[in-house]
């Protein structure tokens, strides 16, 4: 059986790239040849997965929540080695939260899950937002250009599945706990005036147990085969997170609804087809500290359902060829280097919440990326303009050099490992001397838990990564000649915290607590496997 097939032109694209070789995956895992790829596919925060197939190429949109440009879009043509073509949109909106100003942010808000379709030559990627309070649709003719056009409705309808039927009628599947059904216009702008809109499927969690703790979520409908199947994941109370499957003649239903996965929690994603005919399940486990990594799920059909796994299990080693796993262009070190016509950063990046763009430059000093303080905040959380990227496993790096030369008294600037139990290493400018610092926010306020003086102006920072098993430390470095390194402060023991909602990211940050003005030029930002 085969999801439904849909063909455009492939074009080249030659992404800014770092080769990451997960060959270290775990050691836990089998001796199999590295020729073959190994689960987790990508071994990074890439939450929500929504893949679809157009000829023989995959799209994936996934969730970023407050980071900005946001609602990532990948490419794959094997389902396991992925890059970033683009985001959706480069900001959500732009109020107080998303702006960080008058005491608000939206961290754990933002964006949500989206859902990624093609139709009739068209590109649709959709998302929700508590943050604004609408449901977001952004369309385009070419994914891998962009150019998204974006129009939005109220509600913001919870984890949906665009989804359109074979009669060209568009709706929506969303909710938690009843799994709802509403009827779009046709050009999926707003809700259709007197369309359908019903529930389909009553406590769909009841069939995982009657001790519901999450109520079923993450909608995400396929039609295969003339049979309409939803994919829905629950939490059961004491129990790991639960991938559903429901199945109906019609789409109005009813619907017969089972367990598809229970396996180590990987669960909440959809269902996707090889040219060949193959079929996978495309879900995520969450990895502690790492945040939610996804994994390819091997499936088969058996009496017209999809079973998921290989005897109820996520295999560690998949029958697919491939020289590396899935990481590609989703971190990248960057030299800061621009030629005319390049863009201004690697696709790799997404600012904290929405950037003020007065305030950061790659052009102001060729080769390096400039970061002023804008305003006066307190503490790394609240400050505006801090550069982003993810972390990965089982173990990696980050590193900078960094002309401190232009701070003021009060700022604060550095390398951070960012979550709501944040720590960083960086300078501190207090009463005209300049000091290296480690700053620990894991008891949930910051802490300086050392201080070193610093007589210069160029100041090396590193921090390095474990998350091997679980094991979810920071270790913090500096360097005054890139040489020698000297551990400081203490490591931190990163927790995955629902505040933020997002696995720990690498920072880059400058920020005032006295007076804006300051500036610090930053000279690369290194990242890769941690070095044995």
């Amino acid at each position: 059986m085969r999801l439904k097939l849909f063909r455009i032109c492939q074009r080249c694209i030659v992404p800014v790239i770092i080769s990451l070789l997960l060959l270290q995956q775990s050691s836990a895992q089998t001796d199999k040849p590295d020729k073959f790829a190994r689960n987790p596919v990508i071994w990074a925060d890439v939450p929500d997965p929504s893949v679809i197939r157009v000829g023989d190429i995959y799209y994936m949109s996934s969730t970023t929540m407050h980071l900005s440009p946001g609602l990532p879009i990948m490419k794959s043509k094997n389902l396991v080695n992925w890059e970033i073509i683009g985001y959706a949109y480069k900001t959500l909106g732009d109020n107080d939260a998303l702006t960080l100003q008058n005491g608000k942010n939206a961290y754990g808000a933002g964006s949500w899950a989206s859902s990624l379709r093609y139709h009739k030559g068209t590109f649709y990627v959709t998302t929700f937002s508590s943050t604004t309070g609408k449901t977001h649709v952004y369309k385009t003719k070419d994914i891998e250009k962009g150019n998204w056009i974006e129009s939005s409705f109220r509600p913001a309808l919870h984890d949906h599945s665009l989804f359109f039927d074979d009669d060209d009628r568009v709706y929506m599947i969303y909710g938690g706990g009843d799994i709802r059904l509403i009827e779009l216009t046709a050009d999926v702008s707003g809700i259709k005036p007197a369309g359908v809109n019903m529930v389909i499927i009553t406590n769909v969690s009841r069939v995982a147990g009657a001790n519901i703790g999450l109520p079923a979520e993450g909608s995400q409908m396929n039609k295969i085969n003339g049979k309409y199947y939803l994919m829905n994941i629950t939490w059961p109370k004491g129990d790991m997170r639960t991938q559903l499957i429901s199945r109906s003649d019609k789409l109005t239903g009813p619907y017969e609804s089972k367990v598809a996965l229970k396996y180590k929690g990987i669960a909440q994603g959809c269902l996707i087809d090889t040219p060949t005919g193959e079929l996978y399940a495309f879900l995520f486990q969450d990895y502690g500290a790492v945040g939610r990594i996804p994994y390819l799920v091997p499936a088969k059909w058996e009496n017209g359902w999809p079973v998921l796994g290989i005897d109820g299990k996520v295999p560690d080693i998949l029958n697919i060829p491939t020289t590396t796993n899935g990481l590609g262009n989703i971190v990248a070190s960057d030299e800061f280097n621009r030629k005319p016509g390049e863009p201004a950063l690697p696709l790799a990046f997404q600012w904290n919440h929405n950037p003020d763009d007065r305030y950061w430059s790659i052009t102001e000093r060729p080769g390096f990326l400039r970061l002023t303080t804008g305003k006066v905040v307190s503490e790394l959380p609240k400050a505006r303009n801090t550069l982003t990227q993810r972390t990965f496993g089982p173990d990696c790096f980050g590193a900078v050099a960094i002309d401190v030369s232009n701070m003021k008294d009060g700022d604060y600037a550095g390398l951070a490992m960012f979550q709501k139990k944040y720590g960083f290493v960086g300078v501190k400018m207090s009463e005209g001397a300049k000091s290296i610092v480690m700053i620990s926010a894991e008891s949930n306020s910051p802490v300086e838990t050392e201080t070193v003086p610093l007589n210069q102006n160029t100041v090396f920072l590193k921090i390095e990564c474990d998350f091997n098993n679980r094991t979810d430390k920071a270790y913090f470095f500096y360097s005054r000649d890139n040489k020698n390194w000297t551990t400081i402060g203490k490591p931190l023991q990163m927790v995955y915290t629902l505040p933020h909602f997002m696995g720990y990211r690498f920072a880059l940050f400058n920020y005032a607590t006295k007076t804006a003005g300051g500036f610090v030029d930053f000279d690369y930002f290194r990242i890769g496997p941690k070095s044995r």
